[in-house]
């Protein structure tokens, strides 16, 4: 036997029903949050920033990875 039961009520009234608390107004002052942090490093977004942040790793980055790459080569063909 197979039953099925369908509910129409809002996400409000659910939430009131099952007797979670209200977090709306904790969600708001969240959402504002991310939305201010997001405006303040809005400068970190554009393109010049991010070639500037990726360059400043320069070569010694570069250089870490195929010091990298060398050890597990060489860890690979060991076996």
């Amino acid at each position: 036997m197979k039953m099925t039961i369908e509910v129409d009520c809002t996400p409000e009234e659910a939430r009131r029903f099952m007797g979670l608390p209200d977090v709306s107004a904790l969600n708001e002052h969240l959402v504002n949050e991310m939305k201010g942090r997001i405006e303040a490093n809005m400068s970190m977004i554009s393109p010049d920033e991010l070639v500037k942040n990726w360059m400043s790793f320069g070569a010694g980055a570069q250089e870490q990875f195929r010091k990298l790459m060398e050890v597990g080569m060489s860890a690979a063909t060991r076996k």
